[in-house]
Order: C-alpha cells, then structure tokens, then sequence
C-alpha cells in the first residue's frame, strides 16, 4: 500500500510534532558528559578504574518523543562503565558503593538539594534543566569475554559482544557474593546493530546534511538526522501510549519490543509513512516460537535474552501486543489512502492525541514537509548547562534500551 501526499505530509508533520529539539539531545549530552568530567577528575576516587559514562535508551537511539503531558519528565539512562575492573575484583553491592558515593559527591558539588535515590540497578539524579530530565545512572563493568564465550558454546550470534557489560541487580541474591555471574546488558551492541538496519538512510541524510552547511560528515552528529526507522518508532510509541493510557495492569507493549521488532522489520523506505506501514505489515513475522509456542524476541546484542520473557507469566501482555497492532494497522492503513489533511486528523486524533493531531494537521496543511533536521530544528551553538532541582523522584527500573 502506497501513502497519498497528504497523509505522507501529515505524517512528516506528525513527527515534526512529536520531537525534541536538538537543543534537548545537547543538554543530554552535556548531562552525562559533565558527569563523566567529574568521576575522571584527579580527586576521583575512581578515576583509577577509567570511569566512562555514556547514555542509553531512546536519547542513544534517536526515538525520544515529547511527553503526553508537560508536566511529564525526561528520563536520561546512562551507564556508569567502570572499565579497569573486573568482576573478579568486587561484588555488585561493593561497585554500587563505590560509584554512588562519588556520584553523591558531584550531586553536593553541584548544589542538588535532593539526596541521591538507589534503585533496583541505579542511582537516581534529580535536576532540571529546562527540558525536565533526571538522570539514571547504571553502575558496570566490562563482560565481553563472558558473553562472547557464553553465545558461541551456544551457537548464537557473538557479532555484538564487544561492548557486553555486566550490571548491578540489589534484588539478587547473589548481590553481596563474589561471582562471575553478574545481571548482563550491552547497550552500546543494541545501538550499533540499530543503526545497522538504517544505515543507508543515516548516512545519507548525514551527507545531505553536512553538504547543506558545508561542514564534513564527521561533524555531523546522529542526533542531527532523522531518518525514516526512527521517526516511524516515535509514531508507534505515541500510538500505544495513547491506546493504554489508562493501563491499570501494566499491559502497555514495551518500547523495546517495539523498537526490536521495527528495526527487524523496516526495509530502508525512504518515507516515513512508507516506513510505517511497511514496518506494521511485517513486525510480527520477528516473534520467534519455541517448541511449546512461547514467544521468543531475542535482544540482537546478546540473544540468550528474550525481551518476551514476561509473556509466558502474564499472557494479558502478549494479547495487549497484538490488540495494539492489530489497531496501529488499521489506523494507518486507513489514512494512508485519505487525500484530506481534516479527514486526517479526525482520524487520527483518538490514537495519537486531540491536540498533536491538530498541530500536525496545521503544519500539513502548511506544506511543509519533514527535514532532514531532526524535528526541523537546528542544532544551537552550544548546550544549556544543567541545573538542578529539589524535586524527589522514586527511580524505576531503567528503560534499558526503550
């Protein structure tokens, strides 16, 4: 099915809509890197173990969207990789302490009147900075020899191994005990295996981009692009936090069983809207079955991990994944034959939003088209220095990779 030009406009608009600004990506940026200054500073009482801090989820993937309400916040998940040990060196209780007393210390450093919060697998930083962030750090270490050796005496793809780290789990019981056995993750191994399904798209519009400003390629920051997986993601997350907005049972689909599936499944469309209904038409073709019909979508970066896993437990979650496609399908398939941007959005508003359908119906109408800008906003001279608020916050699992 092919998308008439008002509905693929109205989409561009849609994710125009639905973006932060590049501004918002540089003061993420500059949230986690003022952080990694601090625990690398000579004082550091870590600094010894080569702390790097980089940032995880939707802000690495490039899939942030705006908040359904203002008053919402920004959650930052960032890991705190501390790379000159290892886990023969320590226990998961002891790196936790240790990050989490200098990580308390930049807080004081920087007058945050909130105390550090400990979650499950992070620590919690309260502040604000104009676009509403917080920021949750993961404590970790390097664990590609572990992961490489554990998929390869499992026969599974080992392609992403390299950056594998091993996180801290206070729930387990092993927490306080000297084991190899560590909670896994590899986020930098999900992004890279993301960015290999768009590649083409990305560097593309990185071109088009640098030539536009004459600046090199290099200088060009993936935040600066869009491109069509990625804005396509945004809409289907929008999607679903519309449709389980008043989700009282925690049945919502993931943003990472999303975002998995999407990749598997987009062909390097060029449209979005294209995209969109490409990625629908065939995402549920990248659920695997074992040989009890359970459903297996395994993470790319370390694929003994299935992020379905809760589906065996709670059938109500697998039921609410295909409710909620089954409804994206027929939402989109129904405006992308609609030559009327009104017809559009009245369509559209009970799944994506009242008030962002109407915006986007108006930029449509408009005739402007989506940029290769990311949200069609250039990026500012310089990042806003985070500030920091007195607001607690109660820090959740991290999204991971969402």
């Amino acid at each position: 099915m092919l998308a008439t030009a008002s509905s693929r406009r109205f989409i561009d608009a849609l994710v125009n809509e639905l973006s932060i600004s590049d501004t918002r990506y540089e003061q993420a940026n500059e949230s986690y890197q003022s952080l990694g200054r601090w625990l690398n500073r000579p004082e550091s009482a870590i600094t010894q173990f080569a702390p790097a801090v980089y940032v995880q989820g939707s802000f690495g993937l490039g899939t942030v969207i705006k908040p359904l309400n203002l008053d919402e916040e920004y959650d930052i998940d960032a890991v705190c990789e501390l790379k000159g040990l290892t886990k023969a060196d320590l226990t998961q209780e002891r790196l936790k302490i240790l990050l989490g007393r200098e990580i308390d210390a930049y807080r004081r450093s920087k007058g945050m009147v909130k105390p550090l919060r400990e979650g499950r697998r992070c620590w919690t930083l309260n502040y604000a900075d104009g676009a509403q962030f917080h920021m949750d750090i993961v404590p970790a270490l390097p664990n590609d020899q572990y992961v490489r050796k554990m998929l390869e005496a499992r026969s599974l793809d080992a392609q992403w191994s390299g950056t594998a780290i091993a996180i801290t789990d206070n729930e387990r019981l092993d927490y306080q005990t000297l084991t190899e056995d560590w909670p896994r993750s590899n986020p930098k191994g999900y992004l890279e295996w993301f960015k290999s399904r768009m590649i083409v798209m990305l560097n593309e519009r990185k071109k088009r981009l640098a030539k536009s400003i004459s600046a090199s390629v290099e200088d060009i920051p993936d935040y600066r692009v869009q491109t069509p997986l990625q804005a396509a993601i945004m809409i289907l997350k929008r999607h679903r936090d519309i449709m389980f907005q008043k989700d009282e049972i925690n049945c919502s689909p993931i943003s990472i069983i999303i975002t998995t599936l999407a990749a598997h499944a987009y062909a390097g469309e060029e449209e979005i809207a294209d995209a969109l209904l490409s990625i629908l038409s065939g995402m549920d073709r990248y659920i695997d079955r074992d040989r009890d019909n359970t459903a297996i979508i395994r993470n790319p970066s370390d694929p003994v991990e299935n992020f379905a896993d809760k589906w065996a437990e709670f059938p109500e979650r697998e039921r609410s994944f295909y409710q909620w496609l089954r409804q994206a399908r027929d939402d989109f398939a129904k405006v992308a034959g609609m030559d009327s941007a009104q017809m559009i959005m009245e369509t559209l508003s009970p799944h994506v939003g009242v008030e962002l359908a109407k915006r986007a119906k108006d930029r449509s109408s408009g005739g402007l088209r989506s940029s290769m800008l990311r949200g069609a906003v250039a990026a500012s001279a310089g990042a806003a220095a985070p500030s920091f608020a007195a607001t607690p916050r109660v820090p959740s699992k991290p999204k991971g990779f969402a």
